[in-house]
C-alpha cells in the first residue's frame, strides 16, 4: 500500500505507540509522528514524518532522515536557527486555519526553505472535520492547481470514496493520504476498554471517604478501580461516571485519582467482585492502558 502513511502518535490511539509502530512498518516506509519527540521506536526501514511544527532543537537522539513539519516563516527561521538541515513537508492551510502558509505566502516560504538547506519533500493539507467530503476535496484540489506536480501531496481525513475521487481528479499527480483514526479505529466493536477491581469495602451512613472526605449518605460499598487520571480516566462531558457494570452505570464516590477511581455502590446494588472487570467509557485517543489483551 504504497500511498498510504500510517498515523501512529499521542498514546497510539489507546495502543501505545511502540505496538503499533511494527504494524505500521508492515504497511509503509513512512510513519507520520505527532512530534519530535515521539519520532523514536521506528522500524529501521521507515523514515519519521511529524506533523506538528517544532521552535526547538530536536532531540539528540532522532533519525537524521526525518522529515520535519513547516507552516510558517518562523517555522524555518527556527529550524535554520538551530542549525537543522534537511527534508521538511511544508504545511498548507486550509479552511481549519491551523497550521499552514497560504497561497501568498507560499513563493517566500519555498525561498526561505532554499536559503535555509531545507529540502521541501512534500506538501501536506489537513481539511476540517465538520466540511462535507466533497468540500474536502474541494480544498485540496483547489490547492493543487498552486503545486509543482513533482512535489507529492499528502491528505488526510477522507475516506475511501472521497480518495478515489480526489485521485480522478488530480491524475498524474503524486497523492499520499495519512490514516491514523480510521487505519486503527475503523472497526470498534473489536474493542473493549475495561479496568479491574482492586479492592472494596462497606461503609455506614454518616462516615467520610476519599482524598476529599465526601460524605456518605447512606450504607453502601467503596470499590476500588485500578484506573485513574495516570491512565486518562476522567469524569465525563456531563460530568458522570465512566465505569459501567452489568449494563449499570456505577457512581463514583469523588473524581478519579491517579491510578485508583473510587466508587460508591449503594447496599444491596450488584457489586464486581475483587479482581473483576467493569466497563470504562473513555476516548481511546486518550488513554494510557497498561496491559493490551488479545481475544481471538
Amino acid at each position: 500500500m504504497p500511498d498510504i502513511v500510517p498515523v501512529v502518535k499521542g498514546n497510539g490511539y489507546g495502543f501505545r505507540r511502540w505496538n503499533l509502530m511494527p504494524v505500521a512498518g508492515q504497511l509503509a516506509n513512512e510513519i507520520a509522528v505527532g512530534t519530535v519527540y515521539e519520532a523514536r521506536d521506528l522500524p529501521t526501514h521507515a523514515r519519521a514524518i511529524v506533523l506538528t511544527p517544532t521552535l526547538t532543537s530536536p532531540p539528540s537522539n532522532m533519525a537524521r532522515n526525518t522529515i520535519l513539519t513547516i507552516g510558517s516563516l518562523h517555522h524555518v527561521v527556527a529550524l535554520e536557527r538551530l542549525q537543522w538541515a534537511g527534508d521538511v513537508m511544508v504545511k498548507l492551510r486550509s479552511s481549519m486555519h491551523r497550521y499552514g502558509v497560504s497561497v501568498s505566502e507560499l513563493p517566500q516560504i519555498l525561498d526561505a526553505c532554499r536559503g535555509a538547506r531545507l529540502h521541501v519533500h512534500g506538501y501536506s493539507i489537513h481539511p476540517p472535520l465538520q466540511l462535507e467530503m466533497k468540500n474536502r476535496v474541494k480544498e485540496i484540489v483547489a490547492w493543487a492547481q498552486h503545486l509543482s506536480l513533482e512535489t507529492p501531496i499528502y491528505v488526510s481525513h477522507l475516506d475511501a470514496d472521497a480518495y478515489a475521487a480526489l485521485r480522478q481528479m488530480l491524475p498524474g499527480r503524486q497523492l499520499k493520504i495519512r490514516m491514523g483514526t480510521e487505519l486503527w479505529h475503523g472497526n470498534k466493536s473489536m474493542m473493549h476498554l475495561s479496568a479491574d477491581i482492586v479492592d472494596h469495602h462497606s461503609v455506614e451512613s454518616g462516615e467520610a471517604a476519599g482524598y476529599r472526605q465526601i460524605p456518605i449518605s447512606s450504607p453502601g460499598e467503596v470499590v476500588m478501580v485500578g484506573a485513574g487520571t495516570a491512565h486518562g480516566v476522567s469524569l465525563l462531558d456531563n460530568g458522570r461516571s465512566p465505569f459501567h457494570y452489568q449494563r449499570q452505570r456505577l457512581n463514583l464516590l469523588e473524581p478519579p485519582h491517579m491510578h485508583t477511581s473510587m466508587l460508591l455502590v449503594a447496599r444491596g446494588r450488584p457489586i464486581p467482585a475483587i479482581g473483576e472487570w467493569i466497563d470504562v467509557q473513555q476516548p481511546l485517543t486518550r488513554i494510557q492502558v497498561d496491559l493490551l489483551q488479545w481475544v481471538r
